[in-house]
């Protein structure tokens, strides 16, 4: 009679809280960032790469074209804005720069191939909130295309592809003959209402999207793909951003998919831009070293209100990484993660407290991150090797990270590694770890990211009457 009792009130605690789960809504549903954008805007002022001089060969080089139809169109700037049209053909380029109410639009067969002349990518300073290039100190190369201090900014078209011809840059970068640091295929700076949309991005010979330091950027329907074997060829990089929507793209590359960052230990906390209001929805992808969607490392102007849902990663090193340092500083908080698909990931959630990567010795040994209010919601996955590596830094607790409903078919025998981690969760097998084992529901609830602290009126009812059929 007694374990008849027990295992009747698990069974009302199980479904309390998968009615209380079901009636948690999604904070962002209606994001005002993440709404339709009409590329197909009509400019005033159209002209086509053609008119400039250019030839779509694959061998002639059209960077002079390229800038000369920016320089005419920017007359245009404050009358409406400027379309440059670039039809079918391969048309290789060294770095251009764009300019304010400008769509760039590529064919369906039209393809910007990036020079693989370094020459051909100018020299610049390096961001400030990074102190040095990202791989060697000094400089950096500029991106493919450029754009800074810009407003009202589409890079569209019907399926075209910019191609990086990136192999020249990643053996240059194996072998150590590198002098700066990689270009971008896209980078776009202090930069507010830029749209990159159905487009096909190959190569890049670093990141492939870097918006940074921007407001109001839109990437959506794109494909990013470059070999799983190439170096460092993250997908989509906000970095400093904020109001960032990414959704709808299938990405294949040889780093991380996604990775939000905001600069770089001392010269990022110092700049103190943070990356905040970030939308991923509807990604899919995978890669071979790297993760789906990661967070830093650099992080030290602190990243929050990040919110991912409908992603679907498979045959991928791993799915969810939060990479930080002591030295790094800033924070990450305030992070909503639901409604994921894992197919053969070596390892379903990584947080990583000693990536110990610096810009230089200059960094603070004592500024420590603060990591805190993590929810993870909606997982389920097939093949996976361990469900979660969560390694804190020692003296400094990552903390209220929550898991929610989680189901992992894990082929290890210890599916869990947790130190210096603090959290709750429910629902979720393969068991978690010691220090996330303490339930959300009924006490820590409000401990919890978009975690309401009460059941709405219509799941109270609807408990109401399953718990005297079920104690009966």
């Amino acid at each position: 009679m007694i374990n008849s009792v027990c295992i009747s009130l698990q069974l009302v605690d199980v479904l309390l809280l998968l009615v209380f789960f079901s009636h948690i809504t999604w904070a962002v549903s209606s994001s005002s960032h993440c709404k339709q954008t009409d590329v197909r805007v009509i400019r005033p002022h159209s002209v086509t790469i053609t008119e400039f001089g250019a030839v779509g060969d694959g061998v002639t080089l059209n960077t002079k074209a390229f800038q000369n139809a920016i320089f005419y169109l920017n007359s245009f700037a404050d009358k409406g804005g400027a379309k440059l049209f670039v039809p079918a053909g391969r048309w290789l380029t060294g770095s251009f720069n764009l300019i304010s109410h400008l769509t760039l639009w590529l064919d369906k067969d039209a393809v910007i191939l990036g020079s693989k002349n370094s020459d051909d990518w100018p020299v610049v300073d390096p961001l400030p909130s990074y102190g040095r290039g990202r791989e060697l100190p000094g400089p950096r190369h500029q991106s493919l295309i450029y754009g800074c201090n810009l407003t009202d900014v589409i890079i569209t078209g019907d399926n075209g592809t910019i191609d990086g011809q990136g192999s020249v840059w990643w053996n240059w970068f194996r072998s150590k003959t590198l002098n700066y640091t990689r270009p971008h295929l896209v980078e776009l700076m202090n930069s507010t209402g830029v749209v990159i949309s159905n487009l096909t991005f190959l190569n890049s010979p670093f990141w492939n999207i870097h918006p940074v330091y921007c407001s109001r950027v839109i990437v959506r329907n794109v494909t990013i793909m470059a070999p799983l074997d190439s170096p460092n060829t993250d997908g989509v990089d906000p970095d400093s951003s904020d109001d960032v929507c990414i959704e709808d793209c299938y990405i294949s590359t040889g780093d991380d998919l996604i990775a939000i960052k905001s600069g770089w230990d001392e010269y990022g906390i110092s700049f103190a831009r943070p990356s905040k209001n970030i939308v991923i929805r509807r990604l899919i992808g995978h890669n071979r070293i790297g993760c789906g969607i990661a967070i830093g490392s650099e992080m030290s102007g602190g990243v929050s209100e990040v919110y991912a849902e409908d992603i679907y990663i498979f045959n991928s090193s791993t799915a969810f990484k939060i990479k930080t340092a002591r030295g790094r500083g800033g924070y990450v908080r305030n992070v909503f993660i639901s409604n994921v698909t894992l197919s053969g990931v070596d390892t379903a959630i990584i947080f990583n407290g000693s990536f110990s990567q610096h810009p230089d010795e200059f960094y603070d040994p004592n500024a420590l991150p603060v990591i805190e209010r993590i929810t993870f919601k909606d997982i389920t996955g097939d093949n996976i090797k361990f469900a979660g590596l969560l390694n804190g830094i020692e003296g400094d607790s990552f903390r209220h990270v929550c898991l929610l409903n989680i189901t992992l078919n894990v082929t290890t025998m210890s599916p869990w590694n947790c130190s210096n981690i603090q959290g709750y969760s429910a629902l979720v097998s393969p068991e978690t770890c010691e220090p996330l084992k303490e339930s959300i529901y009924p006490k820590h609830h409000s401990d919890c990211y978009l975690v309401p602290n009460h059941l709405s009126s219509s799941a109270r009812h609807l408990t109401e009457e399953m718990l005297p059929d079920i104690r009966s």
